[in-house]
């Protein structure tokens, strides 16, 4: 099995890590500069807990140095895709896999869908379908990233919690491609559930960072302020439910009470939300796939999403302000 992870950063790099440690696959990253440099003269190496592992892995800066593989891993920021189709294309053959772990709506979630919106493309994350086109849905395994890891240097990656990197088919369907990588994953030690329902796993991740990021960008809060400062709270329930209304019209399950994710977000503590992090370093915030399309599927589905509109409209100034936006 010929795997490249494309974006070897903290979560591509903790994944390609343990991949390639477990030494079942044929593991390749594309990465660039130092971080290159640091995994080819040492490999990739992760520390978890006490210990590190320097992990092999064959690393390039120029995909077509890798050939056609059997599962293209897509570990870089939604806002990063489209840029990055043409050094993507080298990897996709007819039967290639593209696994997608980006956060936020994902640019083929009614492909497979059913229903009225069935094949629509979202404007938000894939202006004008280029996305689709170039990659196509149809090679696509989505994914729910869980963990938390840390580029403590080039090329070393710090696992911080979790293990697990939910898996599903857009159809639902448990294929024979979605379990062969779920195996070689679990082998490496890692939690990959598949899933039927891929799309509810990824709103409930949504659900809190549709709100919670923005707010805390906005405010320079953490998780615990947010939730402890009664205007912000139900500022984020009030994005929330709005978000639930659109999920719900599609299909998609919310499993637990929108207090009680609420709850669970504060009981993250003194956290800073990536988005904020994101603003605070000047980098590019994910605002689009977090947000912005959020918004789009409101006046898809016909509900109005004025808390959403109203915070949208704040956060996306300020990042242009600060040089943080990247449009899509």
């Amino acid at each position: 099995m010929r795997v490249t992870v494309f974006g070897a950063g903290a979560i591509g790099g903790y994944l390609a890590a343990k991949l390639a440690a477990a030494g079942t696959v044929d593991l390749s990253v594309v990465a660039r500069g130092a971080h290159l440099e640091a995994i080819k003269a040492d490999g990739l190496r992760l520390i978890e807990g006490e210990s590190e592992i320097a992990a092999p892995v064959r690393a390039a800066a120029r995909a077509e140095e890798l050939g056609v593989q059997d599962y293209v891993v897509l570990a870089l920021k939604a806002h990063s895709l489209a840029p990055a189709l043409d050094q993507i294309a080298p990897l996709l053959g007819p039967e290639t896999a593209v696994v997608t772990m980006q956060n936020g709506v994902p640019w083929w979630y009614f492909h497979k869908a059913g229903g009225a919106l069935e094949g629509t493309r979202i404007q938000a994350v894939d202006p004008g379908g280029t996305i689709w086109q170039r990659i196509g849905p149809q090679r696509v395994i989505g994914s729910v990233v869980y963990p938390a890891a840390e580029v403590d240097a080039p090329g070393l990656i710090r696992h911080v919690e979790g293990t697990r990197f939910s898996l599903g088919e857009p159809s639902g369907e448990k294929s024979e491609r979605v379990t062969a990588l779920a195996r070689e994953m679990v082998k490496a030690g890692l939690q990959a559930p598949v899933r039927e329902d891929i799309r509810s796993e990824i709103w409930i991740k949504l659900w809190g960072n549709l709100s919670f990021n923005p707010i805390s960008a906005l405010t320079g809060s953490t998780l615990a302020a947010i939730v402890a400062d009664e205007g912000t709270r139900t500022l984020a329930r009030a994005m929330m439910l709005e978000a639930q209304a659109i999920g719900e019209s599609l299909g998609v399950r919310f499993p637990i009470p929108v207090d009680k994710r609420i709850k669970g977000a504060g009981d993250v503590g003194e956290h800073k939300t990536s988005m904020l992090q994101d603003l605070e370093r000047g980098r590019p915030m994910e605002i689009d796939a977090l947000v912005s399309a959020v918004q789009e599927l409101g006046r898809l589905t016909g509900k109005p999403t004025p808390a959403i509109d109203s915070v949208l409209a704040l956060v996306r100034r300020l990042a242009i302000e600060r040089g943080c936006y990247a449009p899509l």
